[in-house]
């Protein structure tokens, strides 16, 4: 149009913008207007139809931010200045998006007179004051629905009453809803009935309002009463009455009375499927505390309409809530068979579905089946929320599904989002238990990166409840592995390292990596308590003792050149706790050996090892200082497989490994 020299009159761009708002481009609505209107020869052709079509579009297009700027910039030139149609469009994409205090100075700039600057550019008689009508103050009403200032209820019918207008319906129904918005149903009925007085007839939607009211208040037999008076009046009926009304009979178990009202319900237009109103009554019978009632409306669903995958949805839901895993699962996997037979067989499982089967697994510790949804939910693309379903995992992962939480970490990390901190919390705990440190140090590392927020406190605590998974003698060495790097110098890190100072009751006061600003200084010693440094000379000679015992007479310990700075001390009664530190009665062995000791006595013992350990133990945590490979899930799988079949066909027991495994 430019470059064939055509003018930009009023009419083609009122067609141009009538073609973007057909397709919804509001933001090119926008751009054009304002690039047309930025050229020097339309600076002063401009249009007020033109920008009160532009905020037509933008108030259906939620957008009341650009709405405002372009009223603004309306009131500030007098060929544009707002007119009544432009108040009406601007005062309901204001209320629509419940912003009162922008819509009560539109109504204050409806009285105003514009600036000088404005009234110069026009004649002296020239007054664009307007006062507000109907329309303005239900927008308010309507703003007062989402924000729920009922108050602001009186304000407008004071208003109204000072400017000798009369309230229309869309008047008293939106008060109606703004009341029950804000659970006051006294004044619902109150206004209802005034409605009724003022000789103003009810509308449907209005009637929905008191449906809900009676609902909520739990006044069933009021509402199927209104409801009735509704149809006695010949007020032609919503769907979405009936709705209401069915869904308030579900929550007090009247699911047959609701079938009843179904029947009315689809005679009516619909503007939603029939499979919406089933869903909603099974919704409404779990609220109400009626499981029994669920399944029979499930059943009787047959009879209308086929279940949507919203209503399989549901079903799982209220399966694992009940402790009915039998049948939850076979809904699940029935929606997966294709069979033409099969109702449900044109459903595809979304992440809701994985997410209460997950959870209705995890409920019912099915934790082999939570294995196998988890799979298929992977392999689907989708994804649990963390924040509503991060507690399954870690239930998981305490019942030895270990590598589902690192898949999960994992994951969240590689979709750019921050995991919650109970993941990192319940990894790094279990790192500790297998005496992964390399592990440990890199989920610090990761947590100081996306700057985790996790006091001293909180660590000490975590460190307090999960005692029972590992010993002072691994935190100690957790410590001394941890002195040896230089990467720690910030939280979480660092707050982290000094609960684990405070929980083995050590410091580090030579030469130390940590210091109270966080800083490093390349070189580490660990001082003991005192009591455990005077007696640890007294004891060296108990220990060689020990040490020759258990190479002659067990054959337990292989020749090993310690090269710790300490000899293994050792303990009658070692303690686990808060305050073991404290205590003379706790174990510190040499760098990393007192773990191996530990494993090799229990091959003494002929304690069964599990695959998980075999697994864990191939991996080379400190031969280069960096943490090696997790196992995958497929190879812990074939390791319990075989364990299983181990368990099932048992061989001829076999003489216990002495030299290690």
């Amino acid at each position: 149009m430019k470059k064939a020299d055509l003018i930009y009159n009023e009419d083609n761009l009122l067609q141009i913008l009538e073609g973007l708002e057909a397709r919804g481009n509001w933001r090119q609505a926008l751009s054009v207007t304002e690039w047309v209107y930025n050229e020097n020869i339309y600076k002063h052709r401009k249009s007020r139809f033109v920008y009160t079509k532009l905020l037509s579009i933008l108030g259906k297009a939620r957008r009341p931010t650009e709405a405002l700027r372009v009223f603004t910039i309306m009131r500030g030139d007098a060929q544009i200045y707002p007119d009544m149609a432009a108040y009406h469009s601007i005062a309901v994409t204001l209320g629509r998006a419940g912003l009162l205090n922008e819509l009560i100075k539109i109504i204050e700039y409806m009285k105003q007179k514009p600036s000088k600057r404005v009234m110069k550019m026009r004649r002296k008689d020239w007054d664009p004051c307007v006062e507000p009508d109907v329309l303005i103050y239900n927008s308010v009403l309507n703003g007062c629905v989402l924000s729920q200032q009922w108050k602001g209820v009186f304000w407008v019918f004071q208003q109204m009453r000072m400017n000798c207008l009369i309230p229309t319906g869309a008047t008293f129904g939106l008060a109606m809803e703004v009341m029950l918005k804000a659970k006051r149903y006294d004044f619902v009925q109150k206004f209802f009935e005034k409605m009724q007085k003022s000789g103003v007839p009810p509308r449907a939607i209005t009637y929905k309002v008191l449906v809900r009211a009676f609902w909520e208040q739990g006044k069933v037999n009021e509402a199927v009463e209104a409801v009735k008076d509704m149809e006695q009046k010949g007020v032609v009926g919503a769907a979405s009455v009936y709705y209401e009304l069915v869904c308030c009979l579900c929550n007090k178990g009247r699911w047959r009375d609701a079938l009843l009202q179904v029947e009315k319900l689809k005679q009516l237009p619909l503007t939603k499927p029939l499979e919406f109103t089933f869903t909603g009554m099974i919704l409404a019978s779990f609220d109400g505390g009626y499981i029994s009632e669920c399944i029979s409306i499930f059943k009787s669903m047959e009879g209308h309409c086929a279940p949507n995958i919203g209503t399989i949805n549901v079903m799982i839901k209220v399966y694992g809530r009940c402790d009915m895993f039998g049948k939850a699962r076979d809904l699940f996997e029935t929606i997966k068979v294709n069979s033409p037979s099969s109702n449900h067989a044109s459903h595809k499982p979304d992440a809701y579905t994985y997410s209460s089967m997950l959870e209705a697994a995890a409920s019912a510790q099915q934790w082999e089946y939570f294995e196998k949804v988890y799979r298929e939910m992977t392999l689907s693309h989708h994804h649990l929320d963390q924040s509503k379903y991060s507690w399954m995992i870690i239930k998981a992962s305490k019942a030895g599904k270990s590598y589902l939480l690192e898949h999960a970490l994992d994951s969240i990390l590689e979709r750019g989002e921050i995991p919650n901190v109970q993941l990192f919390s319940e990894i790094i705990c279990q790192t500790i238990a297998e005496s992964n440190y390399a592990r440990t140090l890199h989920l610090m590392n990761i947590m100081t990166e996306i700057s985790t927020d996790i006091s001293e406190l909180q660590w000490s605590k975590l460190l307090e409840q999960n005692m029972h998974q590992f010993s002072v003698n691994a935190l100690k060495d957790l410590l001394t592995y941890l002195s040896t790097s230089d990467v720690i110098k910030s939280d979480p890190a660092l707050s982290f390292v000094r609960a684990l100072q405070s929980q083995c009751g050590t410091t580090f006061v030579k030469d130390t990596s940590f210091l109270a600003d966080g800083t490093y200084t390349g070189q580490s010693q660990l001082s003991l308590p005192e009591n455990i440094a005077q007696s640890s000379n007294s004891n060296l000679i108990e220990q060689d003792q020990l040490s020759c015992m258990n190479s002659l007479n067990m054959n337990v310990f292989p020749d090993e050149n310690v090269c710790s700075e300490f000899s293994d001390y050792i303990m009658d009664t070692p303690q686990f706790g808060a305050n073991a530190g404290s205590s003379g009665d706790i174990v510190i062995g040499s760098h990393f050996k007192s773990k191996q000791k530990e494993q090799h006595d229990l091959g003494c013992l002929e304690t069964g090892i599990s695959a998980v350990d075999e697994v864990l133990d191939s991996m080379n945590l400190y031969g280069d200082g960096s943490y090696g490979e997790s196992p995958s899930a497929s190879e812990i799988l074939e390791l319990w497989e075989q364990e299983r079949l181990n368990d099932m066909f048992p061989a001829k027991k076999a003489e216990p490994l002495c030299e290690g495994r």
